[in-house]
């Protein structure tokens, strides 16, 4: 069981979509919900699954992609930083959930 904090705390933040899971990898923790990793945590930092539009949407909010560096390069993949509302309103949590659930379903 994840013992960070943060991470176990998204227990509640997405109970509107159901029971999810969480397991360590990254350096932090991916968010599985029926075995589709929808979310990604590192560093304390919520990152959810994001399609093209997702993707452009909230980049014009002002949200970045989870990027690592490999060989010297870095590597951006398509998982977003979330929005605030998401820690703020338990309806816009559900719904932000089921967009990345659907996005990594989709992909």
């Amino acid at each position: 069981m994840p013992t960070n904090q943060f991470a176990n705390s998204l227990h509640d933040v997405f109970s509107g979509l159901g029971p999810i899971h969480l397991k360590r990898m990254f350096g932090g923790y991916g968010v599985f919900y029926q075995g589709k990793m929808f979310a990604l945590v590192v560093s304390e930092q919520l990152y959810i699954k994001a399609d093209t539009h997702m993707q452009q949407a909230l980049a014009e909010r002002g949200y970045s992609p989870f990027t690592y560096v490999r060989q010297g390069k870095t590597i951006a993949l398509s998982y977003m930083e979330a929005p605030e509302e998401i820690f703020e309103d338990p309806d816009e949590a559900t719904e932000w959930a089921r967009r990345a659930n659907a996005a990594a379903l989709a992909s």
